[in-house]
Parts: structure tokens; C-alpha cells; sequence
């Protein structure tokens, strides 16, 4: 068996993605042959049926589309190391850095494996009603928590599950904990399922080195129930978090395999019914028991498509009891999806956003730093600025898009210094103006200035972060609240500011403006509006020196 080589994971999943095959949508029209059964957890009555036809019906919630800004704790036991995202599978990859890591603070993964770090992670730090006081200040409307990730521990008191977060690691209720704090803090509360790939993800676990004095000993993927007996996970099978119960795919331990096999149909071995069913029913049960407002899944399309109906039914269900609980549709987000599929949910673009105005509305989803805590990026100051985020944020609503923002937690469950001081600095620039993001929606074109033309065109439906230029003091974004158009500018101008999408030839500005005011300022701007460009004379004092916003308004 061959070693898993080293890599550095965010510069192959931006190689990966560059490619045309591995960005593919997965067609509708597809058959599943997996048909999950659904006699213990039927899916709920109501208007939409398990078909992508029915699906068609959705409609967005107008909060949602007024709400912009999200915030994500992608947080679970992979950030107890501290070590990065995608730390469970790697730390059983011989010679990639995090499987040396492991070596190094916790021993061989044949004696001390992904299972182990589980009991390790105690969240002793972890305060949800702190963090929501800070992500409310910050201008977030909505709140996601991790539910489950690619390592399969549910963070909840799962009943399909006994490998979760009450059983064992903090013995908490997160998902609970989480739910609460978002709602009392009057935010949308949000899951994101990642499960579905465990079954392809862990297979490194069934693998062993290749070199040096433990080659060959296999390491814990294949462990079962009746080998715990006197160890801390006695009663528990390492099979139901690892779900290796079936053969890996040929070359499962090359590096291409982690994502030139992620959709179902390249190559993996397909699921089983077992595994489908577990899923399906484990989601059920997040649904019903938290009634969460948005879900995202981490999957081309909806989970387990094409090879089962799985995520058809959830999606039905999610859909259905949202109406019966609040009467709207809720939120559910898919990547990767065909104009079709878009019809059926929200559009996600991970590390990624579109480089027009989209008809739908659609999320940018990205991450401070890792997805899961990396003290790596802490200690390189590897994190985006407080500046990068406010333009993303402005640039994706001016769109017609929202914001997802992962704020990583260390393994405790707190945000480490730097972080806190990156979300301040956002919290600053919001305050201020944040009228100019929520509740708008885009105008006639998104922006002009030097950054849209220099800035590549790119159809990639993620990890397209590569090809955003910086933005500079003539770049502006537009927003619109009823008659009220703002205009931001990216930057501080040091000469006066020509909008020329506001000139009378450009033809775009209904009627004739009769007020300009600066967000966060009470000095009285000298402007004029002339065929060519509405003319700003430079502010003598601006707010914030990461972006400000015009207010224009049409004559009274």
C-alpha cells in the first residue's frame, strides 16, 4: 500500500477546481440505486414530493434575501489538534505533515487513532452565548453550527448515532446549545451536514506505513466492537464512526483521491444501503429535533446523488416541516449546481463567488482561515483582514448574494485574539453601515472601477478566491433600499470621486438625484451630477479607512 504523499491541501483543492472535469454539475435525471427506507423516519407531508420536478417549487425566504450576513462555527473534534482541516483522514497519510504532527503529540494512529482525539476534545471553553453577543455585533443575521463533518461524529444527542457529542468528547448538547444562544440573540439558526462523505473520506484508516519500524501494522480503521473491551470506547464500534465496512477504492490512498473521487460515480466504491439509511435517518433526526431555519450539505447537488434518493427525501422533509413550523420554505444550500438544481435550493459557492449579478439569490462561502482551527495561520498571521471581508461582503451582496463567514474555534471552543480583533474590526465598519447591506438588494449593475476589469471572469462553482484582484478607491458597489441607492467606495479617496454608472448618459438612475450624504458623517458633501459622472468632492474626514458608503437619494 503506498503512502499518502505530502501536500498542502488548499493549493491541490485550487489545482483540483482549475480542472473542467472535477467542477461538473451532477445531472437531474439520474437513477439512483440506492432507495433509503423511510418506514422509521418517514418524510413529511406536505407540498413538495422526494422528485427534483417538485423541488422546482421552492421559493427563497425574503429574510434570508434582506439578512446578507452569516457567520459559521465550523467546529468540532478535527480542531482539538489545533493542526487544519481534514486533519482525520490526513494524520492516516504517511509523510503528510499532519500524519507527522500526529506522530508527534499523540503516537501512532494504529494504537491512538481519529476515535482517540474524539475523547481528547472536552470544548471547556466553549461560552455560546458570548459568541452570539460578538456575531450579533459583528452584523450577522444568521448563525450556522457544524452538525456533523466528514469524520461522522454527530454533535448532537443523536439517536442513529452513538458516536456524538453526548456520549462522549464534551458530552454536550451542541447543536442545542448552539440553537438556543442563536435564537435568543434574535439570529436564524443554521446546520451544515457534512456526513455523507465519511464512507469514502476515512478510508486511509484501513491503511498502514509503508516504511520504517511499524510497516504494516495496520492502523485503527478496521477496529470493531469486540476489540474495546477494557478501553475507553468499550460498548462502542469504532465501525459505526469509521464506516469501513466495505473495500476501498483502487488508489484510495493516492492525494488525487481526495477530491478526483469526491462526487459519487468517480471511482469510489458506492454505499450501501446501511449507510444511506443511517444517513438519512440521522438527519431526519437533526431536522425534527432542532427545527433549524437554513441546512447546507456539503455535496455536489444533495447528498449521496446520484447513487441514492437520500438527499431527494431530506430535502422534501426539510422543506415540508418548514412549512408546517414557520410557513415559509427555509433555506437549504447545494454546490455545485446546474441552472435546474438552483431552482430547487440556494446556490453555494465555497471560497468562491459569482462575478455577476445572479438571478437567484446564491451564498459565498469562506473562512477566516482553515475550516478547522489551524494554529499555523494564527501563528503566521495567515487570517483575511477585517478589510478583505467587508469587500467580499460588499462586492457578494452587490450580487445578490449573502455572505457565510467561518470564524474557526480552537479546540476549547473559543476564538483565539486574533480572530476577535478581525471580528471588531468588521463590528466597526457595520455599525456604521450596515443600513448599505441589510434589507437591500442589487441595483441595475453591480459596480464599476479598475477591479472588475482587471478581476478574471471565472465559471468555477468554487474555490475561485485565486482570481479576486484587490480593490482600490475607484472601485464602487451598489446596493438599493426602495428609492435610496448606495454607493460603496473600496477604499479612501485622496482626489474627488466620479461614478460614472450615475451620469445622465449612462441612462441607469431613475429621475434626478437630489441628495448625496456620506454613512457615519455629517459633513455636507459638494457633488454635481453631470452627463459623464456623479462628481463627489473628496471627504475632508471619513469614518473608515476600509470602505465608504454614498447615500443618494432622489429629489423631494
Amino acid at each position: 500500500m503506498k503512502p499518502c504523499w505530502k501536500i498542502n491541501t488548499l493549493s491541490l483543492l485550487a489545482a483540483l477546481f482549475a480542472a473542467a472535469p472535477l467542477s461538473a454539475s451532477i445531472p437531474s435525471d439520474a437513477e439512483p440505486s440506492v432507495i433509503v427506507d423511510t418506514s422509521v423516519e418517514p418524510v413529511a407531508s406536505g407540498k413538495f414530493e422526494p422528485t427534483w420536478e417538485s423541488l422546482a417549487q421552492y421559493e427563497v425566504p425574503e429574510w434570508f434575501r434582506d439578512a446578507k450576513f452569516g457567520i459559521w462555527a465550523h467546529w468540532g473534534p478535527q480542531c482539538e489538534p489545533e493542526r487544519g482541516d481534514w486533519y482525520a483522514r490526513n494524520m492516516y497519510c504517511q509523510d503528510h505533515w499532519q500524519y507527522d504532527e500526529h506522530l508527534e503529540q499523540y503516537g501512532h494512529p494504529s494504537t491512538f487513532g481519529f476515535k482517540d482525539i474524539i475523547n481528547e476534545w472536552k470544548a471547556e471553553n466553549w461560552d455560546p452565548d458570548k459568541l452570539m453577543e460578538l456575531y450579533q455585533r459583528v452584523g450577522a443575521k444568521y448563525f450556522f453550527a457544524l452538525a456533523n463533518h466528514h469524520d461522522n461524529l454527530d454533535l448532537w444527542n443523536s439517536k442513529y448515532q452513538p458516536w456524538n457529542s453526548v456520549n462522549m468528547g464534551p458530552k454536550k448538547d451542541l447543536i442545542a446549545g448552539w440553537a438556543t444562544a442563536a435564537r435568543e440573540h434574535g439570529m436564524k439558526f443554521g446546520v451544515s451536514v457534512h456526513a455523507a462523505h465519511a464512507w469514502g473520506w476515512y478510508e486511509t484508516a484501513q491503511g498502514a506505513d509503508q516504511t520504517g519500524p511499524l510497516a504494516g501494522v495496520p492502523y485503527d480503521g478496521d477496529l470493531t466492537k469486540e476489540d474495546g473491551k477494557g478501553t475507553w470506547w468499550e460498548g462502542y464500534d469504532p465501525q459505526d464512526l469509521y464506516e469501513q465496512r466495505h473495500e476501498p477504492a483502487p488508489g484510495f490512498e493516492e492525494p488525487t483521491s481526495i477530491w478526483g473521487r469526491w462526487e459519487w460515480g468517480n471511482g469510489l466504491t458506492p454505499p450501501d444501503q446501511d449507510f444511506c439509511d443511517r444517513f438519512y435517518n440521522r438527519t431526519v433526526d437533526l431536522i425534527d429535533s432542532y427545527h433549524p431555519d437554513l441546512i447546507y450539505f456539503d455535496d455536489t447537488a444533495l447528498p449521496l446523488w446520484p447513487v441514492s434518493d437520500a438527499g431527494l427525501k431530506l430535502a422534501a422533509h426539510f422543506y415540508n416541516r418548514r412549512n408546517q413550523w414557520r410557513g415559509d420554505d427555509g433555506v437549504l444550500f447545494g454546490k455545485v449546481l446546474d441552472p435546474d438544481q438552483r431552482q430547487c435550493m440556494v446556490w453555494d459557492i465555497e471560497r468562491g463567488r459569482s462575478h455577476k449579478i445572479e438571478p437567484e439569490p446564491w451564498q459565498s462561502g469562506t473562512c477566516l482561515g482553515d475550516w478547522h482551527y489551524n494554529k499555523g495561520v494564527y501563528e503566521n498571521n495567515g487570517y483575511k483582514s477585517a478589510r478583505t471581508i467587508v469587500h467580499t461582503l460588499v462586492d457578494v451582496v452587490s450580487k445578490n448574494g449573502n455572505l457565510l463567514l467561518s470564524v474557526p474555534l480552537r479546540g476549547d471552543g473559543a476564538p483565539d485574539d486574533a480572530e476577535i480583533a478581525i471580528l471588531e474590526g468588521i463590528a466597526a465598519w457595520m455599525q456604521i453601515n450596515q443600513e448599505a447591506i441589510h434589507g437591500t438588494r442589487p441595483w441595475k449593475v453591480m459596480g464599476e472601477g479598475p477591479q472588475m476589469e482587471a478581476t478574471e471572469a471565472d465559471d468555477r462553482p468554487k474555490f475561485n478566491e485565486d482570481k479576486v484582484k484587490p480593490f482600490t478607491a475607484e472601485d464602487v458597489r451598489f446596493t438599493t433600499k426602495g428609492d435610496t441607492l448606495y454607493a460603496t467606495l473600496m477604499s479612501v479617496p485622496s482626489v474627488d470621486i466620479s461614478i460614472e454608472s450615475l451620469g445622465t448618459a449612462a441612462g441607469l438612475y431613475d429621475g434626478e438625484i437630489g441628495h448625496v450624504t456620506l454613512l457615519g458623517s455629517d459633513e455636507e458633501l459638494a457633488w454635481s451630477q453631470t452627463s459623464r459622472a456623479l462628481v463627489i468632492e473628496a471627504p475632508k474626514k471619513v469614518p473608515s479607512d476600509i470602505a465608504i458608503v454614498f447615500k443618494i437619494s432622489p429629489r423631494d
